[in-house]
């Protein structure tokens, strides 16, 4: 073997024609993207054609307009101008119909079609895989395990335990509008939501509204999940609009995505706490011989108790995931409609 074959300038003789091929391999990926990009838009814009919109930027979408405008009355007015339903595109290859018509909500929600996968997947870090984001057999099967805890019956026993919810809330209201006559109500509203759901479906004891005026770590724990529950909402509309933060990764080395997973972090640990409290509680001399002879049991118990169709009980995964879902479904939802409606 020759030296020169071995010498430096040979080596790096091959460099350039190395980055050569490189580039034009990265140009050809990023061709077939933006092909693939443009004939998405296509696509969408053939299948939304019947929907009116206002005129939208091809690359931007609608979010210039409103950027300039807080959402609720553009959105007003976009309702007064298209009385049934709109497209709103987020950029120009994503693209929503809001739908508000109740002829035409009534015709969607009576489809049985796919979930949506782009919407939910934001989701998905924060409350696993339970009965929201399932599907098909699988979704079947929970649905099915779950069926006990929504009788009509169970709720008769719940309705003092919402009403001391209520009442404890209006006390405090009460005592500040003599302080001030405006009142932000949403905060107080979702920890009386979270106070009825701990105490009719996971077998809470105490109060989240007045264990609040404790310092103390379960009091934190509360406040930290509501708050929680709060930066995880803006943070996933936050990502929805912004067509950067749609690649996992780019978003997990963004503030907004390191933000995201600590607040994950924090729900799953109060999940967490409130199963290991009832598993604690069940283990109990006579705890469980009690809580089976209930007529019903509420959402956390049927859940430890549930056996699948081949035996086997819920993963610990599976468990926090229908814990997460429906303790958010039920509280933060709810308390978004009732601060709406008042």
């Amino acid at each position: 073997m020759s030296v020169s074959a071995l010498s430096p300038s040979r080596a790096l003789g091959g460099v350039p024609g190395f980055l050569q091929v490189v580039s034009l391999l990265s140009l050809v990926l990023l061709l077939l993207k933006a092909a693939q990009l443009y004939l998405h838009r296509q696509w969408l814009l053939k299948a939304l054609h019947h929907f009116p919109s206002p005129p939208s930027h091809w690359f931007y979408g609608h979010k210039r307009e409103f950027q300039q405008e807080s959402e609720l009355p553009l959105l007003l007015k976009r309702v007064e101008k298209y009385p049934r339903a709109c497209v709103h595109w987020l950029w120009g290859t994503r693209a929503f119909v809001l739908v508000y018509d109740p002829d035409y909500m009534k015709m969607v929600l009576g489809r049985s079609d796919p979930k949506a996968h782009i919407a939910y997947r934001y989701l998905k870090p924060w409350i696993g895989t339970g009965l929201l984001l399932l599907e098909g057999q699988t979704w079947f099967q929970h649905r099915q395990m779950l069926t006990p805890a929504f009788p009509y019956d169970i709720l008769k026993p719940c309705v003092g335990l919402m009403a001391d919810s209520v009442q404890v809330m209006l006390d405090k209201w009460e005592e500040l509008v003599i302080q001030d006559s405006h009142l932000e109500i949403f905060g107080h509203v979702s920890s009386m939501t979270l106070d009825t759901i701990m105490k009719c479906a996971f077998s809470h004891q105490g109060s989240v509204q007045t264990d609040r005026q404790v310092n103390d770590s379960s009091s934190r724990n509360f406040q930290s999940y509501i708050q929680a529950i709060r930066d995880l909402g803006h943070l996933i509309f936050s990502q929805l609009k912004n067509a950067f933060h749609q690649n996992d990764l780019i978003y997990r080395l963004t503030p907004e995505g390191r933000w995201d997973h600590q607040a994950c972090q924090l729900t799953h640990q109060h999940i967490d706490a409130v199963i290991k409290e009832r598993k604690a509680c069940l283990k109990k001399e006579g705890e469980l011989e009690k809580v089976r002879s209930r007529r019903h049991l509420d959402f956390l118990d049927i859940l430890l108790f549930a056996r699948m169709e081949n035996g086997s009980s819920l993963s610990d995964k599976d468990l926090r995931a229908e814990v997460d879902t429906f303790m958010f479904k039920d509280h933060d939802t709810t308390a978004s409609g009732i601060s709406s409606m008042l």
